[in-house]
């Protein structure tokens, strides 16, 4: 997708770019090599290790700016060279810098004609041929600098209030992808976003609301299956609250029935990237601004190839409500190794590195429900590989309903194997590359829901072997809307739960007014 400037319901939202569709002309470029290359997706590729090179986009009238990209450095060319991210470039000589350097440090740097200067650096680990996620922010004076979503350096700097993004290599090449520029910060950060968009975490006070444990989902999380009865999950344990990462983590591995509430965005470790929840648990944030940063939650058992059934110790019976999910250093919630009955449900998820939301490896019985999943490349995962029949087949019976799928371009959901998966009553906007695809002999029942300028809402035909679908009273709208390409039959979803549909008319109003944190 070419760099766009969004002026869509997210007015924080300042720039997003994938590669996936090639570069177009919005990014201005001076010095180097650059071009886009296939490395799993699109990423924009800098070869040169002789020139000091900047590639730019944006207007210069751009003031506060958070500049987010995932970067991978190839080869450096001398001592101190480095790659990284730009805000606030008001010309190709003149702006903020952050960057990784072969001398093992995150430098922040400000450059103003001449050459860069240092303000502020972290020691880190830079290794080549790795990708990590750089992030910098500049508002008002203060300038911060993160690495795979932590806050390594930061510095006071009045010397630039305004400019484009960018990304620059000085003698040295890389990889760049998943850039995205916001006018907010991240969460505890100085500044005030002047238009947040729904469901965005605030730095502060903390936020106000309840803690409602008691719902109950629809869909395949509420079928009796596989010795579980619908999906509870903290019922009849105690309920507490945390409001530190470090009482979070000691929640959810905690043996037994907990129902936890959730205050504020809370910072998780990055090591391990994804965090183990524990059977029969509830996870709600309180109010509109709770959730986890900078790790996600694994709902699952260590992968083992060689089981093929579900073992008896399966992680089971788990709820997430109402919480935010950014900056994950892997993916943002993942549920694997015959994991079941697991409800997710009011959240809003972006962001990301990897997924926001797979579902693999044989697990079963899931409805995900209400959610905003926005500004992410790769979205939903469900089955991870196309030879993983033997512990797939027969299982991963995921119910997708009422969820806003957001300008992200692919895996909306991307399954295989998996039957019925039944997908309805969605808004899907702007998906660059595909809505659902359906592959790998998966059955996908996908009915009422409302596309909107979706170029190939509904494929089984994406990638690799092909799955089966059905398209049924689906709205196709917006600017060059597609048709679905499906084949085949599919179980019906209804011989497992009953269920009703809302008029897929009314779809696009009833999503975006209900999904996401604060509706609950």
């Amino acid at each position: 997708m070419a760099a766009t400037a969004m002026a869509s319901a997210y007015a924080a939202v300042l720039l997003t770019e994938n590669f996936d569709d090639g570069i177009g002309t919005s990014w201005n470029r001076s010095g180097g090599s650059w071009s886009v290359i296939t490395d799993g997706s699109g990423v924009y590729h800098q070869s040169s290790t002789g020139s000091d090179a900047k590639a730019q986009a944006g207007s210069t009238n751009w003031t506060d700016q958070s500049v987010q990209a995932r970067i991978k450095p190839i080869a450096f060319n001398g001592t101190d060279r480095s790659a990284g991210v730009l805000a606030r470039a008001q010309s190709m000589t003149s702006y903020y810098q952050l960057g990784l350097s072969n001398t093992g440090q995150l430098q922040l740097s400000r450059r103003v004609g001449g050459s860069p200067q240092v303000i502020a650096a972290s020691t880190v680990n830079v290794v080549t041929g790795t990708w990590y996620t750089l992030r910098l922010e500049a508002f008002g004076t203060s300038l911060r600098g993160f690495l795979n979503g932590t806050e390594l350096v930061s510095a006071t700097d009045a010397s630039l209030g305004s400019g484009r993004a960018g990304l620059f290599t000085r003698y040295a090449s890389a990889s760049f992808d998943d850039v995205l520029v916001e006018d907010i910060p991240s969460s505890g950060g100085p500044g005030t976003p002047t238009a947040p968009p729904s469901g965005s975490p605030t730095a502060s006070p903390p936020p106000t609301g309840t803690c409602d444990t008691s719902a109950r989902p629809t869909g395949f999380a509420a079928v009796n299956a596989w010795g579980q009865n619908g999906t509870t999950g903290g019922a009849g344990g105690p309920t507490i609250e945390v409001d530190t990462a470090a009482e979070l983590l000691a929640a959810i591995a905690t043996q037994g029935p907990l129902n936890i509430c959730v205050r504020g965005l809370l910072t998780l470790p990055s090591t391990p990237q994804m965090h183990d929840v524990t059977s029969d648990k509830t996870i709600v944030g309180v109010g509109a601004g709770s959730g986890i940063t900078g790790g996600g939650l694994n709902i699952g058992l260590p992968v083992d190839n060689g089981v093929t059934s579900p073992p008896a110790d399966a992680v089971h019976n788990v709820i997430i409500r109402n919480m935010v999910f950014r900056g994950a250093t892997d993916d943002s919630i993942n549920i694997q190794m015959f994991s079941h009955h697991v409800w997710v449900d009011h959240s809003d998820l972006s962001q990301g590195y990897d997924g926001l939301l797979d579902i693999k490896r044989g697990s079963s019985y899931v409805t995900v429900s209400w959610n905003h999943f926005h500004d992410h490349t790769k979205n939903m995962l469900l089955g991870h590989d196309d030879g993983n029949g033997a512990q797939d087949i027969g299982r991963l019976k995921v119910t997708y309903h009422h969820n806003w799928l957001d300008n992200t371009p692919q895996r909306n959901p991307r399954a295989r194997f998996g039957e019925p998966v039944h997908i309805y009553n969605n808004y899907f906007y702007r998906n660059t590359d595909a809505g659902v695809a359906c592959q790998a002999d998966a059955g996908c029942m996908v009915e009422g829901n409302y596309f909107d300028s979706v170029e190939e809402p509904i494929t089984n035909r994406y990638a690799g072997p092909t799955g089966r679908c059905v398209a049924r009273d689906n709205v196709y709208a917006g600017n060059e809307p597609g048709q679905p390409v499906c084949s085949g039959s599919v179980q019906e979803p209804g011989d497992y739960y009953g269920y009703s549909l809302d008029d897929p008319a009314d779809v696009m109003a009833i999503v975006t007014a209900g999904a996401g944190v604060g509706k609950i």
